[in-house]
């Protein structure tokens, strides 16, 4: 699996952004499912927050005012999952 870096990001409507990978391939995604946690909790509640997404060129992800981030491959690669929710998956298969 080769990493990918986001190169551009545009905010479209809810949760949603419209992402551009440096191989060129332009994708949206709901971010919604991803923002959990304390880190992403003022993202979720204020919108203007959500709103200040940002390319950080140096971690090749997108990033908020707030320290938040989300793993460029987790928004590339459809089948990848943040490491919380597979440790919920985990969970709650036992």
């Amino acid at each position: 699996m080769e990493l990918r870096n986001v190169q551009a990001v545009e905010v479209l409507d809810d949760f949603e952004v419209r992402l551009t990978f440096d191989d060129g391939l332009e994708k949206v995604v709901d971010l919604e499912k991803y923002l959990r946690g304390p880190i992403f909790e003022p993202l979720r509640e204020n919108r203007a927050l959500f709103r200040s997404v940002h390319v950080d060129e140096d971690a090749g992800t997108i990033v908020w005012p707030n320290g938040a981030d989300i793993d460029p491959n987790v928004l590339y690669y459809d089948h990848l999952k943040p490491t919380w929710m597979e440790d919920e998956e985990r969970a709650e298969a036992m």
